[in-house]
């Protein structure tokens, strides 16, 4: 049987990824890994948006405060669990901690978009799948979401 060492979960705080945090906490248990959370960032992208501003200060605490939470819960659990808090695009900042961190395995959420939604907002967890030099498993929401 493989033995992780170090399990990076990147999150969007959504109730999949929380399934795929639990995922995550209950192998880095099972194989006594480290445990990563990673949040990746950045500004919307909207066409035509010259001359707006965000509130990018905001948007960044706003990520800082959800992360450091969730830290906390998992640091119920596992001590010594580490948050990192990246802005970019989602897919390669997971790809540099992936290469950065010597991470072994990636736990991911998956929304299963199809269609129309995925052209316009892409898929993080196939980018990651297709293109991560290690083995990453996909969470869903599951059967009970559904309905």
């Amino acid at each position: 049987m493989i033995a992780y060492q170090h399990i990076l979960v990147p999150t969007d705080f959504s109730p999949v990824a929380e399934r795929a945090l639990e995922a995550a906490v209950d192998l880095a248990l099972t194989f006594k890994a480290r445990l990563t959370v990673l949040h990746v960032w950045n500004l919307p992208v909207m066409g035509y948006a010259e001359g707006l501003t965000w509130p990018i200060d905001e948007m960044k605490a706003a990520a800082e405060r959800a992360l450091q939470e969730m830290r906390e819960r998992v640091a119920q659990r596992i001590p010594q669990a580490e948050a990192v808090l990246e802005r970019g695009l989602a897919w390669e900042r997971i790809l540099d901690i992936v290469a950065k961190r010597e991470v072994d395995l990636v736990v991911m959420d998956t929304h299963g978009r199809r269609g129309l939604p995925r052209l316009l907002l892409g898929s993080v967890a196939e980018k990651i799948v297709r293109l991560s030099p290690v083995p990453v498993m996909t969470v869903s929401e599951g059967p009970e979401a559904k309905e």
